[in-house]
């Protein structure tokens, strides 16, 4: 279902997107539903993501999820009623066995990137796996990550560039790692949401600078990056995460336009 999309025969970007976390379930199929119209409008193919559990969250008295099963059941009801691939992160090598059973794509997150256990076993599961680079990483370094998960015999793997650390609380993404990630013979995505964090904050939420969303997804399809990478939600200041970053889903047409028409002349 995936190959099909990312190795689609009009050599369109492809779009992974929807809310940081599940927050209940209606309002969930709202956001999939919405984002899957959108995408078949304009032709664009589109992988559904959402995280069933939070655990890296800042605060202990921040929203972490539904409950496991629950939101997993939920991210395999969607796959299964709009037919479309979907992904979720995970923070553990046990949890990747899990999270295998409900979903096409794992998400190994930016700060495990390295995590030798959760790489093995995400490779074992013959999913696909998204290695979103760390903050802290050069894009040479990720070389070491998709061996790690290509050790298990598993080649379906793409990367997703996440800006990269520039002081205490803020992140910068640079362009060129496009080129250089794409050298590895994988596609590559550019995370537009997380990557305009600012992160560390002391009241122990991040905040963010949403309104360059478009600027930094534009200069990543005319680097020629293979996939957007994206978090929206219909009210992103009542988001029970990563509202700060997050794209206003009423925008996201507008958004998938701009993108397409630059993507068509840099093909």
């Amino acid at each position: 279902m995936i190959e099909n999309l990312i190795y689609n025969k009009k050599n369109m970007f492809f779009l992974i997107a929807g809310p940081c976390v599940i927050e209940e379930e209606e309002k969930t199929y709202q956001i999939a539903e919405k984002i899957f119209e959108i995408t078949k409008k304009h032709e664009i193919p589109f992988i559904f993501k959402a995280s069933y559990k939070k655990a890296n969250r800042s605060r202990i008295d921040s929203f972490t999820g539904i409950g496991d099963e629950k939101g997993l059941n939920i991210l395999k009801n969607i796959s299964k009623n709009l037919k479309i691939p979907v992904t979720t992160d995970v923070h553990s090598s046990e949890e990747v066995f899990l999270a295998s059973k409900y979903v096409q794509m794992i998400q190994i997150p930016a700060f495990l990137c390295r995590q030798t256990d959760i790489l093995i076993n995400a490779g074992k599961t013959n999913n696909y796996v998204n290695i979103k680079k760390g903050q802290f990483c050069s894009a040479e370094s990720v070389k070491y990550m998709v061996e790690k998960v290509a050790s298990q015999g598993n080649k379906n793997i793409i990367i997703t560039e996440r800006g990269n650390s520039f002081g205490y609380e803020d992140l910068v993404v640079d362009i060129r790692n496009i080129p250089i990630l794409k050298s590895l013979n994988k596609k590559v995505v550019l995370d537009v949401t997380h990557s305009l964090q600012k992160p560390n904050q002391k009241i122990g939420v991040s905040g963010g600078t949403p309104e360059f969303i478009e600027t930094i997804a534009c200069a990543g399809i005319a680097a020629q990056v293979n996939g957007i990478f994206l978090e929206t939600h219909p009210n992103p200041k009542k988001a029970m995460s990563d509202g700060t970053t997050m794209l206003e889903l009423n925008k996201l047409e507008k958004l998938i336009i701009k993108l397409k028409a630059i993507r068509n002349v840099v093909i």
